[in-house]
């Protein structure tokens, strides 16, 4: 059974339709009444994301499919009431998704390095892996190697 006193965190969920539904959906979603700014993903023909945005759904998605149509084949979004929270569910995907995304540059993790607390909303707690710092003994060493000539 589900605790129905919290709210949801989406007001409307869509995924992986294809493009020759975006017309029929953004018609329903305007009737309706619903707004159309979101975060959206783009999909390949296995459903792999290889785009996640947010802003104006439609638009974008339309625009995504045009530069790639070939390639562009489904689409997700999700539109989310509380808008301080449409940031972090777009970082979220991005970061999930990470190096399947051929189309995204920005907050992309494609390495181990972690992201950055400002990709998330303030009052957030964010866990950071520490690196161990070097002692400035090996940091001389490690300079010295670098700069002794190569032979005899």
């Amino acid at each position: 059974m589900r605790h129905t006193t919290s709210k949801s965190l989406f007001k409307v969920v869509a995924e992986k339709l294809p493009y020759e539904s975006i017309q029929t959906v953004e018609r329903v979603m305007k009737e309706r009444r619903l707004t159309r700014t979101g975060v959206y993903v783009a999909h390949d023909s296995m459903g792999t994301a290889r785009y996640v945005g947010r802003g104006r759904i439609f638009a974008r998605l339309k625009a995504h499919h045009r530069k790639y149509p070939l390639v562009l084949l489904y689409y997700s979004f999700y539109v989310v009431p509380n808008k301080s929270h449409e940031r972090e569910v777009e970082t979220l995907l991005i970061r999930a998704a990470g190096s399947l995304l051929e189309f995204n540059q920005r907050k992309k993790r494609v390495t181990i390095s972690p992201g950055s607390i400002r990709d998330y909303e303030a009052g957030t707690v964010y866990f950071q892996r520490r690196r161990r710092r070097q002692s400035s003994k090996s940091k001389r060493r490690k300079k010295r190697r670098a700069t002794e000539p190569m032979g005899r």
